[in-house]
This record gives C-alpha cells, structure tokens and sequence, in this order.
C-alpha cells in the first residue's frame, strides 16, 4: 500500500514534546519540520512522498494508521529517533 506521510525527526523525546507544544499552540508543521526536523525531508515540510508502507518502520506506520487525514501523531519512537506523524 502506498502511503505519504509528513514528519519531523529528531533524537530525543524532549525535542519531540517541545515540538508538539508549538504544534499545539498553531505552529505550522512545515515550517516546524523546515526548522527542527534532522531528516533531509525536512526541506519539504517533512513530507516523504508516495512510498510504499513496507519500506517503512513498524512503529512509525502503527502511528501513521492510527491518524485521521491532517491530523498529527504524538511522539513515536522508531530505530531512527523521534517523530511526530502527520496524515
């Protein structure tokens, strides 16, 4: 199944809370994953593209399910550092 999830990664669970704060307090994501996120998606606003769900880690894709269209996970823990998800 292909998917095209946004998010922002970074290394530590702090980070991911702070960031879910500005989220929460009307911050746009993409400019937050433009300004924190260590991935090079970040350049796009966090966003991954089409790619197909089984290249993606469990946990992250146990999160991305879970979420409705625009909406954002709370920080999720993979193999590659924290992130918050959106759908």
């Amino acid at each position: 199944m292909k998917v095209k999830p946004y998010h922002i990664l970074v290394k530590h669970e702090y980070e991911a809370k702070d960031i879910q704060r500005m989220l929460e307090d009307g911050k746009p994501f993409e400019e937050l994953a433009k300004k924190f996120s260590i991935c090079s998606s970040s350049q796009s606003g966090g966003f991954l593209g089409e790619v197909d769900s089984r290249r993606l880690d469990s946990d992250f894709m146990d999160a991305f399910d879970l979420l409705k269209p625009g909406q954002v996970s709370k920080p999720t823990r993979t193999s590659f550092g924290w992130h918050l998800i959106k759908k």
